[in-house]
């Protein structure tokens, strides 16, 4: 298997009680951070409601992001495709395409949260086949030279044809997978990457092992191939020196996070509220059947590994940001990752490894070399002077 790739997934979950701008401005530093590291990608998403997911526009956070960084992939983690015309998107995609030098990876859904399909007045049930229908109209303005003309239930195009195309020749488009087959469906119907946003919780990595044949099957019924190398795993973590300072950084946010958001806002009460921190920090990294790292690198490295046994391979891991940590403790972690979790996987230690222990088990074969050093300098009368002025002459004897 090729090397893994690694990024960052920002959706954003910000608690509620800070100034939003200055949480926007921590977002996009962070970013300018994560390129200098080395990571691959950075995904950020969509969202209209719920108070702690302040991003409304993955393109315009994704431009500002483009203009600080150098080289690591931007996401579009996700555009929420039934919200919007699609040839207004495939219009804001390539001109954002064409801002990050070619950097941008077109990742779309069909809209994450009930909250915002209701404000828009979207039956739920229509998200998904509108997703898919948008997509098909994107991939079509962008490879066509012809115009063409499309009428659907809930957008229309008249003697379409782009003025200007992306300036990758292929951009890459990638689909959410939560836990239902239904994304990776989609992914091999449009020749598409996948986002398992769904490993970050038990019910999404015990379907991971069956995820890929969804996408197989769907690829050959429609003509087309998928790659694992596109395949990316979302997973949650927090790393420190040890286990003990990871749990104690992240114990506080942790609780917070599950309770006020995840299981109260989101799941509407259905799941665990934690009593304490310890119990949050046990429940979500501990735990049998815990999905999240809070630990030391070793500890992630692992994990890794052991998602790389279950789902037969994928191509990059992507993290999800979050503020279970401090500001500081948060960003070291990222750097942690980057200096020891990222080579150690892709195997870039091995050969320096070795050479150590290669010149450590072949003392004999150096201790000859600085004999012959020796006996070079004892043939010098005044050298061998200055050695035993200097108190050198135990060295020499140490080396006889």
């Amino acid at each position: 298997m090729t090397d893994l790739k690694f990024g960052a997934f920002l959706a954003p979950h910000h608690p509620i009680g800070e100034n939003p701008t200055l949480q926007l401005q921590a977002d996009l530093e962070l970013t300018t951070l994560l390129d200098n590291l080395g990571y691959d990608e950075f995904w950020c998403g969509e969202h209209h409601s719920t108070g702690w997911e302040i991003i409304a526009s993955p393109e315009v956070f994704l431009a500002a992001a483009a203009e600080r960084t150098q080289r690591i992939k931007l996401g579009t983690g996700v555009i929420s495709l039934p919200y919007h015309h699609p040839f207004m998107v495939a219009q804001r995609l390539v001109q954002l395409d064409h801002q990050s030098r070619g950097r941008l990876i077109f990742g779309s859904g069909p809209g994450a949260l009930p909250s915002d399909a209701h404000t828009l007045g979207i039956d739920p049930m229509l998200l998904r086949d509108r997703q898919d229908e948008a997509m098909g109209i994107i991939r079509r303005l962008f490879q066509e030279e012809e115009r063409f003309s499309y009428e659907s239930d809930w957008f229309k195009l008249q003697d379409a044809k782009l003025q200007l195309k992306p300036l990758q020749r292929d951009m890459e488009f990638a689909v959410a997978s939560i836990r239902s087959p239904s994304g990776m469906t989609l992914a091999g119907k449009h020749e598409a990457g996948i986002l398992s946003i769904g490993a970050m919780v038990e019910e999404g990595v015990q379907a991971l092992p069956f995820q890929w044949s969804f996408a197989e099957e769907s690829a050959i019924k429609h003509g087309n191939t998928v790659d694992r190398k596109n395949w990316r795993i979302v997973m949650n973590w927090h790393i420190a020196e040890t286990r003990q300072k990871a749990r104690e950084q992240a114990r506080d946010g942790l609780m917070r996070h599950n309770n006020e958001y995840r299981v109260r806002t989101l799941q509407g009460g259905d799941g665990p509220i934690y009593k304490t921190a310890d119990e949050a920090v046990d429940g979500e990294a501990f735990a049998e059947q815990s999905t999240a790292v809070i630990g030391t690198p070793d500890d992630l490295v692992d994990k890794i590994h052991d998602l790389v046994k279950l789902t037969g391979g994928f191509g990059c891991v992507i993290g999800f940001v979050h503020d279970w940590a401090s500001r500081e403790n948060t960003r070291k972690s990222w750097d942690m990752v980057a200096r020891y979790v990222i080579p150690e996987v892709n195997g870039l230690l091995k050969d320096y490894r070795e050479s150590h222990e290669f010149v450590t088990q072949n003392r004999d074969y150096w201790n000859r070399a600085q004999d012959a050093v020796m006996s070079k300098i004892q043939e010098n009368e005044r050298a061998a002077d200055v050695m035993e002025r200097e108190g050198m002459q135990g060295e020499k004897s140490k080396s006889s």
